[in-house]
């Protein structure tokens, strides 16, 4: 199984949005608006939405919003 997380995190590390779902095109969608959403400022500052796989749930954040 592939689970597709996507991550809003701030310059320090810290997740502040997470999503996580089996659907691949669902994920990208959601990994483009993640990065439509982040401010030219935020970018500079070192803010970066980032889209990664894992094999189980077990991996994927605790705090993250789960889709099936």
């Amino acid at each position: 199984m592939t689970i597709w997380i996507n991550e809003q995190i701030d310059p320090s590390g810290m997740i502040h949005a997470c999503i996580a779902c089996c659907n691949q095109s669902q994920a990208q969608d959601c990994h483009e608006s993640f990065e439509q959403n982040l401010t030219k400022e935020q970018k500079a500052w070192g803010w970066e939405a980032r889209l990664r796989k894992v094999n189980s749930w077990d991996e994927v954040p605790v705090n993250a919003l789960k889709l099936d």
